[in-house]
């Protein structure tokens, strides 16, 4: 079984976490909630609270096969701040899954991980100021870094992320279950 790593810090987008947490849980994969700072209690940027799993000081790389961030530039900006989620990127990248939605490429980009070819929310691409940004997919998937745009595309990225990590046949039945006829 697939293990993702989905770190959370104040001001993330709810919709995007719960949506990705909730694909992937769907199909197989095992997710672990991480936060930054001393609460596992961590407040979205609508105000919504989700309990956290572990510490990311606790989290080792190689315990997992891919770290997703939501996105809500609350959050955001604390991931991009923590030297800890930096580290963890840079070494998924290495030899690992890395993806990001809606304004979190932008922690990618201060990791030094993002690809070429990206994707994230319209009105984040100014202040992530990198060449490749795509407006033409939902998903971009470039190597090992996958990204998405906002909270409307985090159902289809999670089946994104189910399709690499456990399958077309798993992404297939879930999308079915879900009765999804989009993405």
């Amino acid at each position: 079984m697939a293990k993702v790593v989905l770190p959370l810090a104040k001001g993330f987008e709810e919709l995007e976490a719960v949506a990705l947490i909730d694909v992937m849980r769907r199909g197989g994969i095992e997710v672990c909630i991480a936060y930054l700072g001393q609460d596992r209690a961590v407040l979205g940027a609508n105000g919504i609270t989700l309990m956290a799993d572990t510490p990311i000081a606790e989290v080792s790389a190689d315990a997992f096969d891919m770290m997703v961030l939501p996105g809500g530039w609350g959050g955001t900006y604390a991931l991009a701040e923590d030297a800890k989620v930096i580290s963890l990127l840079q070494e998924f990248k290495a030899n690992k899954i890395v993806g990001a939605m809606c304004a979190a490429p932008y922690v990618l980009k201060k990791a030094g991980v993002l690809g070429h070819d990206y994707t994230c929310y319209p009105g984040s691409r100014d202040e992530i100021n990198h060449p490749g940004y795509r407006e033409d997919s939902k998903v971009v998937v470039d190597d090992n870094v996958m990204t998405s745009q906002g909270p409307g595309t985090a159902v289809c990225f999670g089946l994104a992320i189910l399709e690499r990590l456990a399958g077309v046949q798993t992404m297939q039945k879930v999308k079915e279950g879900m009765l999804l006829d989009y993405c």
